[in-house]
């Protein structure tokens, strides 16, 4: 059963065409990397993920609600992390989530056990009372990535989550969203860097606003490695001008 459908999305800045005819589906309990370098797409995708940017070429379907027709009820089983962060750094951990939590509707015993459980699927119950200043870039993608899943989402979104991170912290965080996906949620990972793909992953390539692939990662690299079959798939795409 598939999470997320995106079928035949097209969208266009003036003339400039940045995804073209885009379709793939997610399943339910899923990690899969959408695969591409910058200026693929990705960020456009994402912005019509999340209703920021709106096209009438295709449809894409959140967990069985049409996102055209019926908004609310699919950005509602979405939950996203933005490349670029967005907490308030004078609020703590917790204020942070509450305030959030708020903003989904929820409020005293339900917010408080939603926000416990975010923060102990990201082992982050020890840093609620610190203010997110004081916490290092790590830790601050953990709590981001809390938040997003404090109304229970069934898809999480993240676009280049690990952006700017030291390489320890890369890899935790890419550890904890997959346990994520190990647990039932279906992941949705915005990437330009293959060592955050497993093997077993589903990857989505996009080049250039086309999907030139969606498979596993272990048979899109078949008897090499995932970039070199990336690179060989991207060098052989002909060559346009493509909006991000």
């Amino acid at each position: 059963m598939s999470t997320l459908a995106v079928r035949n999305v097209t969208y266009r800045y003036g003339t400039r065409v940045a995804l073209d005819d885009v379709s793939f589906e997610l399943e339910n309990g899923r990690f899969c990397a959408l695969l591409g370098p910058n200026g693929a797409g990705k960020s456009t995708l994402f912005a019509l993920l999340t209703h920021l940017l709106v096209t009438r070429e295709g449809q894409i379907e959140v967990a069985g609600h049409d996102l055209a027709h019926a908004p609310r009820a699919a950005l509602g089983k979405i939950g996203v992390v933005f490349q670029q962060q967005t907490i308030e750094l004078d609020m703590t951990v917790d204020q942070n989530l509450r305030y959030f939590a708020a903003l989904q509707g929820l409020s005293g015993r339900a917010a408080a056990r939603n926000i416990d459980a975010a923060l102990d699927r990201l082992a982050m119950r020890e840093r609620r009372g610190e203010k997110a200043r004081g916490l290092n870039g790590g830790h601050r993608r953990r709590m981001e990535i809390a938040r997003a899943l404090i109304h229970d989402p069934q898809v999480l979104l993240l676009d280049e989550p690990t952006v700017g991170l030291d390489t320890a912290s890369r890899r935790a965080i890419t550890e904890h969203v997959h346990d994520l996906a190990d647990g039932g949620l279906t992941v949705f990972w915005a990437t330009h860097l293959v060592d955050e793909i497993r093997p077993e992953d589903d990857v989505v390539v996009l080049h250039e606003g086309r999907v030139l692939a969606h498979d596993r990662a272990s048979r899109i690299a078949g008897q090499g490695s995932l970039i070199d079959a990336f690179i060989a798939m991207t060098d052989r795409a002909p060559q346009r001008q493509v909006a991000l």
